[in-house]
């Protein structure tokens, strides 16, 4: 297939990319214009990858680089995700999430033969918000505290409307907290390492929340399996290990894993200088029900949280001493 990734230099994009280029897929990549673009991630498979520029949040740039390049699928990644920095920029992240996706959809509707195009689209677990249950199923109200979760939640809600009033093909993914970064450490697993690893204070914002990590290989066989079921259309997907961890937990799980002093990490104060948010914002738990995925498209986790810890642990190890 022909399939282009948006947000393909990113975290998820970039082992999508090397993923569907190993699988004999023609991969192309949305990027954004700049002097400063990072193309490290995806070094190894460049030649493989033909890169586009394209402004998502620009309608002209999106609806010519659609009709140009003539895709089979578009697989769309590219967000503002930090959830902490959406408070601060909630109008940056309705351009970007918002205004962006609905160019992308509403392009690929306009497209000649529509119906037999795909569009794939990176919601998060986030869009579930402050719940009662767990895990949580697919069927739960979407309950956002975030302006991030916010544009995900509108987005996600809106491409089901496209599908089931107009017949658009596009497959809503629901992807847990991921993790095994090499190239930013200001996500919570990658921080807590990274900092435990220079012995210096961790500090832990909200020690008794519970999360569902997922590792990154995990993440891109979701994306990986709803590209090969093209018949789920309009359908939402929850992709997760239904294993919760507080964070509290989790970071004496790491400094158990690199032999770190448990007495420095600081319970219930968030870093320095690190942005404001609400704390009746903070999610008590997200912990997904993926039965549905397990079902339909036959996908299932394969890397456990102490493995997956260990592969990240190892690759940072390496990286710092270089």
């Amino acid at each position: 297939m022909r399939v282009l990734i948006t947000g393909v230099t990113g975290f998820v994009g970039s082992h999508l990319a090397k993923e569907l280029v190993d699988k004999g897929h023609d991969v192309f990549g949305v990027t954004k214009f700049s002097t400063s673009r990072d193309t490290k991630s995806l070094n190894q498979y460049l030649q493989d990858v033909t890169l586009l520029t394209c402004d998502i949040a620009d309608n002209h740039s999106v609806t010519n680089t659609l009709k140009t390049a003539d895709m089979d699928a578009v697989i769309h990644l590219a967000a503002l995700s930090p959830v902490r920095d959406s408070f601060e920029k909630p109008f940056s992240y309705i351009q970007t999430n918002v205004v962006g996706t609905l160019n992308i959809a509403h392009a690929l509707m306009n497209l000649p033969d529509a119906d037999k195009r795909k569009m794939i689209y990176a919601s998060t677990a986030e869009v579930y918000g402050i719940q009662k249950v767990k895990p949580i199923n697919e069927d739960a109200q979407l309950n956002p505290s975030s302006p991030y979760s916010n544009t995900k939640a509108m987005t996600d809600m809106y491409l089901r409307m496209l599908s089931s009033t107009y017949g658009f093909n596009v497959t809503v993914m629901r992807c847990t907290n991921t993790y095994g970064r090499k190239l930013d450490a200001s996500f919570y697993i990658e921080y807590v390492l990274t900092t435990m690893l220079k012995k210096q204070k961790v500090y832990i914002g909200a020690p008794e929340s519970e999360r569902d990590y997922m590792y990154v290989a995990d993440h891109v066989n979701a994306y990986v399996k709803a590209l090969e079921n093209f018949d789920v259309k309009g359908e939402a997907f929850n992709a997760g290990t239904g294993d919760g961890i507080s964070n509290k937990d989790l970071a004496y799980k790491i400094a158990d894993m690199v032999g770190y002093d448990k007495k420095n990490i600081i319970l219930g104060k968030y870093p320095p200088n690190y942005p404001v948010r609400p704390l009746i914002s903070d999610q008590p738990f997200i912990i997904l029900d993926s039965a549905k995925i397990q079902k339909k498209l036959g996908w299932k986790p394969t890397i456990p949280l102490d493995k997956g810890l260990e592969i990240t642990a190892e690759y940072w190890k390496g990286k710092m001493k270089a």
